[in-house]
């Protein structure tokens, strides 16, 4: 079994599940309401040219995170 990694370090197509998220407890809530929920399987997408924002692809649709927030959601690759 893989170890867990940031969101960010993900190569784009690689597909994960959400093991934890570390985000500030002010701007959690937001990524809750999105779907982003521990369990949940994503796959990234893109990174724009200059690396931020991370596009992943989650619960069907496509959603967008600034570099930092994507650092701090750890994953279990597939």
């Amino acid at each position: 079994m893989t170890s867990p990694q940031t969101l960010s370090s993900m190569t784009p197509g690689s597909t994960a599940v959400v093991s934890a998220i570390q985000v500030p407890v002010e701007h959690r809530g937001r990524l809750l309401e999105m779907g982003l929920l521990v369990g949940t399987p994503v796959e990234l997408v893109r990174f724009a040219p200059m690396g931020d924002p991370v596009e992943i692809r989650i619960r069907g649709y496509n959603l967008s995170l600034r570099r930092h927030e994507a650092d701090q959601v750890w994953v279990q690759p597939r």
